[in-house]
């Protein structure tokens, strides 16, 4: 069998998946099963098996699809991970945000880095698979609502468990540059509620201001910011070092006169360490049901204060020997290893003792921006990278 590998060729069919890939509107929230339908039809004819989770309403869909290796080893499976979905775009791109556009070496699209890129690279890549006597399986694992605190992967991380897919070498291609990263914060996001009693605003002792006690618990996780702040670990390696926290928005009444009977608060953390998540949470909800609570209640006992967990990102952990970052290692030459301070899929894989790393085409830079892009020699280096890993998964 002829090993022969036709690189442009390659680069050419990468182009166009990412351009067809451009093209399914994908925001996170809306439904991508097209898109799905797309990579797996695309990689069944390759002789791949494949399974699909879903979301509650079945519109939003995780794809997992394998390669089989062609003799039973003990080499360990490679799992090519990305998220389809993308955040939204405003009314100022100068191109098509769905139509990708090719301009001075640069391709134009809504999720071209972030990260459409790599998943083209990989189903670009995939026919090569396909034809050698792999080693190992290869899986391809595409979910959806990533930016929206990974509310996909975990449906597919518990199907993984079922079927006791839990061992493996997991690569993440978010847009790192094909650099190596092996650590991110986690990154935790609320929205609390408050339900208090509407009223006129000249008799503010018959009513309860939602808004007002909601601006007393925005008051009290600035406060516990301070106190993160303050658990900062000497050898941390983030920046900043410590856990942070930050209100996102506070949302409610309706008129000057009117005594506010609902609003609610955006907020997020981002725990260098599980145990500040767990602090924080620990106060803010102590807060709210033995001062802020009572005090509503003795005025209108049907008053509430309703946090909702809209995700929990678990973190990623730098891990001094990790079998995934020195396989990439060896693949790109580059030993170096960063974190970045943006949330991925990582940890969920690494929590279930998947070896697990980032490394994908493309620059951070430029993703969740108008105009977003990914340079055309990113997609080149990723395919070179793709080759390397035949290299080191077929059979002698």
């Amino acid at each position: 069998m002829s090993t022969e590998i036709n690189f442009e060729e390659l680069y050419n069919n990468s182009v166009k998946i990412l351009t067809d890939l451009i093209g399914f509107r994908t925001i996170s929230g809306e439904d991508n099963s097209e898109l799905i339908n797309y990579c797996e039809n695309y990689l069944n004819k390759l002789g791949a098996t494949s399974f699909k989770t879903f979301d509650n309403e079945k519109k939003r869909v995780n794809l997992f699809a394998t390669l089989k290796a062609k003799e039973t080893n003990t080499t360990k499976p490679i799992i090519l991970s990305g998220h389809t979905d993308t955040v939204p775009v405003s009314k100022s791109w100068n191109t098509d945000p769905f139509k990708a556009t090719i301009k001075d070496d640069k391709l134009y699209g809504r999720g071209a880095c972030d990260m459409k890129g790599f998943i083209a690279c990989t189903l670009a890549y995939a026919p090569v698979y396909s034809k050698i006597n792999l080693n190992r399986d290869i899986h391809f694992s595409f979910t959806f609502d990533e930016e929206t605190a990974c509310l996909g992967a975990p449906i597919l991380i518990k199907e993984l468990k079922k079927r006791n897919i839990l061992d493996g070498i997991c690569i993440i291609g978010e847009p790192t540059k094909m650099k190596i990263i092996d650590a991110h914060k986690g990154c935790y996001e609320y929205t609390t509620y408050f339900d208090g009693l509407a009223g006129h605003s000249s008799a503010p002792h018959k009513g309860v201001s939602a808004v007002e006690f909601a601006a007393r618990y925005a008051n009290k996780l600035i406060e516990l910011r301070k106190e993160l702040k303050k658990r900062a670990p000497k050898d941390s390696i983030f920046d900043p070092p410590y856990s942070t926290l930050q209100v996102g928005g506070i949302f409610g009444g309706i008129a000057h006169n009117v005594i506010a009977d609902k609003c609610h608060i955006n907020w997020e953390t981002r725990p260098v360490v599980k145990e500040d998540g767990i602090f924080l949470n620990n106060e803010i909800d102590k807060y709210a049901n033995e001062n802020l609570l009572p005090e509503m209640k003795k005025i209108f006992p049907g008053s509430k204060i309703r946090k909702e967990i809209i995700g929990e990102v678990t973190g990623f952990d730098r891990v001094k020997k990790s079998e995934a970052c020195e396989l990439v290692a060896s693949l790109t030459g580059d030993n170096s290893r960063e974190v970045v301070s943006f949330g991925t899929e990582a940890g969920l894989f690494q929590e279930i003792g998947i070896s697990t790393v980032v490394c994908g085409p493309g620059s951070i830079e430029q993703a969740h921006k108008v105009d977003e892009f990914i340079e055309l020699n990113e997609l080149r280096k990723c395919l070179k990278f793709l080759d390397g890993l035949k290299k080191q998964s077929t059979v002698n």
